[in-house]
């Protein structure tokens, strides 16, 4: 985690100097400032802006520490909240240590976790004050992150929740093998609420429905030179749509190693957040299974086949087959793996 912090006075900077070295002890990325006459007095990084310096931070870091009163840190905060899903990690924990508050992306941005942190350090308390941590019920934002899947579906979200804080039965839905025992809460029908996991497009539901997509996805893509991003994507987008996949299950582009240059490909790639990974021909040519074959792209590439090849050996086991459009070969391959019913990191991949 990226954090930064700030304190006011030099007991706060005292504090702030002990976490900041706690935080690196465990492996993060620290920076500190503080107001621009005690940062002199300190000789360290200084600001005059508190608001500037937050809405700074909130742009290139994770997680906000503001070693003082909450009220300094909601006001220069303030204008720069958006959303629970993109905005960091905010925690102010008082210059004795005894109090440390999450104030902002106590979930999904892990305000709640951080504050659990610097708590266990100072030997003070948290004040966690989520409805589902008081409760110690299942929050599906804060086990999505930990699993890593996307979640689409903010309302039906908050619907879960509320059902499960009521003491409703919920449903789980799952296209991929589960491990271990549901979560309290979800229990035989009938339900009011639940949540499904599956690279797919939702689909309609009778019951309110959040939807739980995990990183699957390969994408083998071939391309003209010169080809543009926009067309890139609107082929690739087309290709998703079609098969009924969901996008944000696609987690990394595959290609021949000709290409890891394609300026489009590579914009495409930025655009979407992906890595591209590519692989020389003889690596292609060694995947074993069945291939739509093309003598055009033998005879620049020395391989029958790019985008079909590329994508098997990136990423499992092929489910759509070579799409061509506008210049551009694009085809999908799907790992599998299990979830785990629990808290432990990540998915277990075949």
């Amino acid at each position: 985690m990226n954090v930064a912090v700030t304190a006011f006075t030099r007991r706060g900077a005292a504090l702030a100097e002990e976490l900041a070295a706690a935080f690196q002890r465990d492996g993060d990325a620290v920076q500190i400032a503080y107001p621009r006459r005690l940062g002199a007095e300190l000789h360290a990084m200084g600001y005059d802006s508190l608001t500037e310096w937050a809405g700074e931070r909130f742009r290139d870091c994770e997680a906000l520490l503001f070693v003082g009163a909450c009220g300094i840190a909601v006001r220069a905060i303030a204008p720069h909240v958006k959303d629970k899903f993109t905005d960091p990690a905010v925690v102010a924990v008082d210059e004795g240590g005894a109090w440390t508050v999450p104030l902002l992306s106590g979930h999904v941005g892990g305000a709640n976790e951080l504050a659990r942190r610097v708590a266990e350090h100072t030997g003070g308390a948290a004040a966690i004050s989520t409805a589902t941590d008081v409760n110690g019920v299942f929050a599906v934002d804060l086990w999505a992150k930990c699993k890593g899947l996307y979640l689409d579906g903010r309302v039906e979200a908050k619907t879960l929740s509320s059902a499960l804080l009521r003491g409703e039965s919920c449903q789980i839905e799952s296209d991929f093998t589960l491990q271990g025992e549901p979560f309290s809460g979800f229990s035989p029908g009938p339900w009011t609420a639940g949540m499904a996991l599956s690279d797919r497009v939702k689909s309609p539901r009778p019951i309110p429905t959040v939807w739980l997509v995990p990183p699957t996805l390969t994408l083998g893509i071939g391309c003209r030179r010169g080809t543009p991003r926009e067309v890139i994507e609107r082929v690739v987008e087309h290709t998703l749509d079609e098969a009924g996949l969901h996008p944000k299950a696609v987690f990394q582009v595959s290609t021949i190693d000709l290409k890891q240059d394609e300026e489009g490909l590579l914009a495409f790639c930025e655009s979407w957040g992906l890595p591209l990974v590519t692989w020389t021909a003889e690596e292609l040519l060694a995947v074993p299974g069945s291939f739509t074959p093309s003598d055009f792209v033998r005879s620049v590439t020395r391989v029958d086949n790019v985008c079909e090849r590329a994508a098997v050996k990136a990423g499992g086991t092929l489910i759509v087959p070579k799409q061509s459009a506008h210049g551009v070969t694009v085809a999908v391959a799907r790992r599998t793996g299990t979830i785990s019913l629990d808290w432990k990191e990540g998915i277990l991949w075949d």
